[in-house]
């Protein structure tokens, strides 16, 4: 009987031990959930720590899934960044259950000052695209290298600070590259029609002016209704607005037919919103498609509107 207690007692007092050695060699890399925050978060740490990207180039991030091995990759992670505020509605039980089970976790768009929407049926609920806005993209790097710092072991500490320095230094050239750029439109041409609601913080950033979306949601999984149709019509021919902008990796028929009805010459314009490409075809990373995406705008809403 003693010698059952006493290894009864010494399993008691190995058990914890041990699941804390598990847990420290099970919890390693960083998985980030969509590919543009996938680009911030290597462009942070460089080659220090393996980073995993669940969402594929060309995905919408509002309705993408993952298999069981990128979950059990998600409570295995030493980090997972996702953009929060609803953006991956397909894949956010599986965030809150890295999160239950005490996976440090970084909900990127919450760190970022997020606005609300303010009309369409998505009026008061938070805009998780804060993307469009350079300097919010800023405090995000901030918010991300400063979550790796402190959760991720074994990290090259002077390394990630370098590699943010450079960053952000980059993104600082592309808000002033972004601004000229903006400043050329005329005030009453920065208009703004898309196919659902995601450029409002460019919008509040840059001084456009938000006409109205063909899918009246923030999220790609809504639909529009003929009225809803009808009244963007008559606000564009109201406000002479010159393009419609639509997601490239969504199908554009919506926007077109819009388009068409208004009865003038209104452009669709193809931007990159929510997904990066392929590299190769125009926005692999996020420096590049912000670039892309400004002079489309810029070009777009340049032409003159009959």
């Amino acid at each position: 009987m003693r010698r059952t207690a006493r290894l009864l007692i010494t399993a008691a007092l190995l058990i914890p031990l041990l699941a804390a050695c598990t847990s420290g060699t099970e919890r390693s890399g960083i998985v980030v959930t969509t590919n543009i925050l996938g680009d911030l978060t290597r462009a942070v740490v460089g080659d220090s720590v393996p980073v995993t990207v669940l969402m594929q180039a060309g995905t919408d991030p509002h309705s993408f899934a993952i298999s069981a091995r990128q979950a059990a990759d998600i409570e295995h992670a030493a980090l997972v960044v996702h953009n929060g505020l609803g953006l991956e509605e397909g894949i956010a039980r599986h965030v809150q259950a890295a999160v239950s089970a005490g996976v440090p976790t970084i909900a990127v768009a919450e760190r970022v000052d997020p606005i609300r929407y303010t009309s369409d049926e998505s009026a008061g609920q938070p805009d998780p695209h804060f993307w469009t806005d350079p300097a919010r993209v800023r405090l995000a790097v901030e918010a991300i290298s400063a979550e790796v710092l402190a959760q991720v072991a074994g990290i090259d500490t002077g390394a990630v600070q370098a590699n943010t320095q450079r960053y952000l230094g980059e993104l600082d050239q592309l808000d002033r590259w972004m601004t000229d750029k903006f400043a050329a439109i005329p005030a009453e041409r920065r208009q703004l029609v898309t196919d659902h609601h995601v450029f409002g913080y460019l919008a509040q950033r840059f001084g456009f002016r938000m006409i109205g979306a063909v899918i009246p949601s923030g999220t790609t999984l809504a639909s529009p209704s003929a009225s809803d149709l009808d009244a963007l019509a008559t606000a564009i021919r109201t406000a002479g607005v010159s393009a419609i902008f639509a997601d490239s990796a969504q199908p554009d028929r919506l926007s077109r037919v819009l388009a068409e009805h208004t009865g003038l010459h209104v452009q669709v314009i193809a931007l990159h919103t929510e997904s990066l490409t392929p590299p190769g075809e125009g926005a692999a990373t996020y420096l590049e498609m912000a670039r892309v995406n400004t002079e489309a705008i810029a070009r777009g809403l340049s032409g003159p509107t009959t």
